[in-house]
């Protein structure tokens, strides 16, 4: 039989959808640990019953994982740890990193056992260039910041992978149109299950075909940056009379902004610096 070395951590990543996708070293451990701490108990314990696996549990996550740091390397003095999440790897938008950190601090072994990943996994669905990609996580809630997120990231030809719920998706898909432009998105949804679904084409098309959002989704975006100025036929010193236009009519930068990206497609920061820089139209 198998026995985890005392003192260890180990970091399991778990299927994404479809039980098959766990790894044989996984089950392995989990069989053999003295404590698994999970995301959400129940999920997991769905889990281990599927493999007929009887380990106690804790719960660890983002609203208690402070208040379980103690424990957990007291445990880890005595025996050994697993940590795993609902779906996919720990450490990656959950508080498994700060676990690690204390862990390796404390003079504990960390032992990753690799597994599916919902970011790797939809950006092997995309076929965009993933040679430099930018993970965002979850896209902030109110709607101030997450433009303040995206505009952050205007500039960077890099693609970009995002989380989103449900309830959010079209609202996260109109700002991203807002800032970024009609850009090339794949969203992936429910990846690996029964009910998995892969749609690639651009943002306005994805807004109308999700148009009753359900389940899990990723997105992958082929951001361009402002490069997409210089490849494409766009008249900037038209833009910025428009724009200086509007300026004269009245129109604040917001609402002249937003008009300008609907006609033009282009990211909401390019047509901010250009409002900017249209002031100086005489």
């Amino acid at each position: 039989m198998y026995t985890p070395r005392m003192g260890t951590l180990y970091i399991i990543g778990t299927p994404i959808g479809n039980l098959e996708d766990l790894t044989y070293r996984a089950v392995r451990v989990l069989r053999n640990v003295d404590i698994v701490a999970a995301e959400d108990t129940r999920v997991t314990r769905k889990l281990l019953s599927h493999l007929d696996i009887h380990v106690p549990m804790i719960s660890y996550h983002a609203h208690n994982y402070i208040g379980r740091r103690e424990g957990l390397l007291e445990k880890l003095s005595l025996g050994s740890v697993a940590l795993v999440t609902d779906a996919g790897m720990p450490c990656i938008s959950d508080p498994g990193s700060d676990l690690v950190l204390q862990a390796s601090l404390n003079n504990h072994e960390v032992v990753v056992i690799p597994g599916v990943s919902a970011v790797t996994t939809a950006l092997s669905y995309a076929g965009f260039p993933a040679d430099q990609f930018r993970f965002m996580g979850f896209l902030p809630r109110k709607k101030k910041d997450r433009f303040d997120q995206l505009e952050a990231v205007a500039d960077e030809a890099h693609t970009l992978v995002l989380f989103e719920s449900p309830h959010r998706l079209r609202n996260a898909l109109a700002d991203i149109l807002s800032v970024l432009g009609n850009c090339k998105i794949t969203v992936c949804r429910e990846m690996t299950k029964m009910h998995e679904e892969i749609f690639t084409g651009d943002i306005e098309t994805a807004i109308s075909h999700f148009d009753s959002p359900r389940g899990e989704f990723v997105l992958v975006l082929r951001n361009e940056g402002t490069s997409i100025i210089g490849n494409a036929a766009i008249d900037i010193e038209k833009i910025k009379l428009e724009l200086h236009s509007l300026r004269n009519q009245g129109f604040r930068a917001k609402e002249s902004v937003a008009k300008v990206v609907l006609s033009t497609g282009l990211p909401r920061k390019v047509i901010y610096d250009l409002w900017l820089a249209s002031r100086n139209i005489s």
